[in-house]
């Protein structure tokens, strides 16, 4: 796996959500940033990579529609689900995104090693961090600020008060066709990602604190007692 974050869980609803959490994995930012009036969504996102270093905040992540849905077909009834969670990060390359609902996983990097643990299962998977970032929303979000060495950027339009910015990845080798940013007023509102298999799931962000100060240990991670450890 090169250039996503996979997780995995012994539910059998959780496929559609664990695609999603390559976001993340995936993943992470309704962030206030200072942007001019009226500034469409490139800028604000350029914005938003310059001013936010760290962050805090929740996040409701939803399958709008899976691979092969029929016209007119809910993505409920394909499988689709929503989860909800945390997270925390510091740019570059240290984060925890941890779903709450509807089962727990954490994902944690600590700027050089990604590790993913399933609570039910009791197991961690470790693999480095750079291998797992590639072009994702993990690094737009958690990477470093240099976004259009990966992605090449359009703005997209308005709708109902939120300025889009679409990005496609310039790299052939991951999984994301593309990934829709909304910013409203300067707040980072929604991303919306679409895969090659014709997945598109939607993430909406709330309760940020931007550039808080954050503890030394918070990227630390130490595996849970008797946790089963494989090398992704």
């Amino acid at each position: 796996m090169s250039a996503h974050f996979r997780a995995v869980s012994p539910k059998p609803y959780a496929g559609p959500l664990r695609r999603a959490t390559l976001v993340l994995a995936g993943v992470a930012a309704a962030l206030c940033i200072a942007t001019p009036a009226f500034a469409g969504g490139i800028e604000q996102l350029k914005t938003f990579v310059a001013q936010v270093k760290t962050a805090r905040g929740d996040f409701v992540q939803k399958q709008v529609k899976t691979g092969g849905q029929a016209n007119g077909q809910s993505a409920g009834a394909q499988g689709g689900g929503t989860a909800t969670g945390n997270f925390v990060f510091s740019r570059p390359g240290r984060f925890v995104w941890h779903y709450n609902k509807p089962y727990e996983q954490l994902l944690q990097a600590d700027g050089k090693t990604l590790y993913v643990y399933d609570k039910d299962l009791n197991q961690v998977t470790e693999r480095a961090l750079g291998d797992a970032l590639g072009a994702s929303p993990a690094a737009i979000l958690f990477g470093s600020n240099e976004i259009e060495k990966s992605f090449n950027l359009k703005d997209a339009g308005a709708q109902d008060g939120v300025e889009k910015v679409e990005l496609t990845p310039k790299a052939n080798d991951t999984q994301f066709e593309r990934i829709i940013i909304g910013f409203r007023q300067g707040t980072l509102d929604t991303m919306e990602l679409r895969d090659v298999f014709g997945n598109v799931t939607m993430l909406t962000f709330a309760n940020i604190q931007r550039n808080p100060a954050l503890d030394s240990n918070t990227f630390r991670f130490t595996p849970p007692k008797g946790a089963d450890v494989v090398k992704g």
